[in-house]
């Protein structure tokens, strides 16, 4: 379901601050859109130094870009309030100001989206989806802290 993209820029996250902020997005989308986490993918890429410009000058700060997609059906207030719990968790486990960190979150239709060889369901009907997973998804995925 969610995607989230984290690209860093002039700043190299660790392996445990990467784990760190996959837990903690996943957490956040969760808790603000009751949607199951244990679907939420978080990709990480970085940015070589002289690659990022800002105003079409090189910028030599260090930034956290973060670009989600989700499915759509949730309101402003949901969103903002997922937002803002990825910005404060993030910029604690970063060591960087809630100024350098950009998000961007894009709504996708659940009818555009196939997932474990199905279309998404609309939110608050997970569940049902959910039930026809295969048992052997479940068992790939049963160490992750997932409530099937």
């Amino acid at each position: 379901m969610p995607t989230y993209r984290v690209t860093s820029a002039n700043l190299t996250l660790s392996q445990e601050q990467k784990l760190q902020i996959a837990r903690a997005i996943t957490t956040a989308h969760s808790a603000q859109t009751g949607a199951p986490g244990f679907l939420a993918q978080v990709f990480f890429s970085s940015v070589d130094e002289g690659d990022h410009f800002i105003g079409g000058a090189a910028n030599s700060s260090p930034y956290i870009f973060v670009s989600g997609f989700i499915r759509s059906g949730r309101s402003t207030d949901t969103k903002q309030d997922l937002m803002n719990d990825v910005l404060e968790q993030l910029s604690k486990i970063a060591g960087i100001t809630p100024e350098d960190i950009w998000i961007y979150l894009q709504e996708i239709p659940p009818a555009q989206m196939i997932e474990f060889g199905r279309f998404l369901p609309t939110p608050g009907q997970e569940e049902e989806w959910k039930k026809a997973i295969s048992s052997k998804k479940q068992t790939d995925f049963s160490g992750a802290n997932i409530s099937f």
